[in-house]
């Protein structure tokens, strides 16, 4: 009598393609509520006239694009948005990869450097933000006091002038800097972690062998850690710009794209465009031009995994 339900559920259990589809599920379910019904909203928003005061949707075909095609600002935004996710993620990659080699090897207090350097990627990155703020203060900048104390700033012939204080966030260049630095900040442990991996799965006895074959330590870096870690070193390089791309709480938090749009991106431009300027079409506008950029980045990572699978 027991028999039928036992081997109904011996039968469920033993097929694969169904027990996938079962565990896939919730996460079809998710993706298409909170990211592709939103996805939809914005292409139908931004071929709208909708505002804040009027949400009514009345479609008015291409014209947001061009507008904000002719605007400035917006030019500015996405020249900004790829130089700052390119130059962040560049010095991500370099900065981790001497990180995580440094922390393969053994010393005392290993431990505490490992919690030291994951500190920024666990704390809120408004607060992490908000103390670099105070950090970049154009008054109290311990920066500033730090340069003026090592003599490359506040003195006659000084590196950084005779000033007694940078103005890191009213400056373009000092506040796009600032931005970069911040970002890199935040992102650092994440691809240390990631480098770390990397570098624990080389087999040693391949670089026991190189040693003993009298290869230095530069030409073991070029010729074996990096080819054999290169498809982990892009898989973080990738979802850095990821991060970099949709990441709009550093600019808004130290600069909100000043001064004078000049650190203005694009995640930031759709939120004062659409949410504090009220035009909800416009903003929706805007946030689409970043869809096909991290819908090849998407692509990128989904090639890079797979080859390594493979591999």
């Amino acid at each position: 009598m027991n028999s039928g339900p036992r081997a109904t559920g011996t039968s469920i259990r033993d097929r694969a393609d169904l027990l996938a589809r079962i565990m896939i599920t919730p996460a079809v379910l998710y993706i298409a509520v909170m990211i592709g019904f939103p996805f939809i909203l914005a292409i139908l928003y931004s071929l709208s006239d909708a505002t804040t005061g009027d949400p009514t949707l009345h479609i008015i075909g291409l014209q947001n694009f061009r507008d904000i095609l002719a605007d400035p600002v917006f030019r500015t935004s996405l020249k900004n948005t790829f130089v700052f996710a390119l130059v962040s993620q560049t010095l991500v990659i370099v900065l981790s990869r001497i990180l995580a080699t440094a922390l393969m090897a053994d010393f005392r207090g290993k431990w505490l450097v490992r919690f030291l350097v994951m500190l920024p990627w666990t704390a809120p990155i408004s607060l992490g933000t908000i103390g670099w703020l105070w950090m970049f203060d154009s008054i109290f900048s311990p920066i500033d006091w730090i340069l003026r104390k090592i003599g490359l700033l506040g003195a006659p012939g000084a590196l950084l002038g005779p000033m007694q204080n940078l103005y890191w966030l009213g400056e373009p260049f000092l506040a796009m800097a600032s931005v970069v630095t911040v970002h890199v900040w935040r992102l650092l442990p994440l691809a240390t972690v990631i480098q770390l991996a990397g570098l624990s799965s080389i087999p040693r006895d391949l670089l026991e062998a190189a040693e003993v074959d009298g290869a230095t330590a530069l030409r073991k870096t070029l010729e074996i850690t990096i080819p054999l870690t290169m498809p982990i070193i892009s898989i973080a390089f990738l979802f850095g710009l990821i991060f970099t791309f949709t990441d709009m709480t550093v600019v808004y938090v130290l600069t909100r794209g000043g001064p004078i749009h000049m650190t203005q991106v694009l995640s930031t431009w759709t939120f004062f465009k659409g949410i504090e300027g009220g035009d909800l079409a416009q903003g929706a506008a805007v946030s689409l031009f970043m869809f096909p950029v991290l819908a090849g980045i998407a692509i990128l990572v989904l090639r890079v995994a797979r080859r390594t699978e493979v591999v």
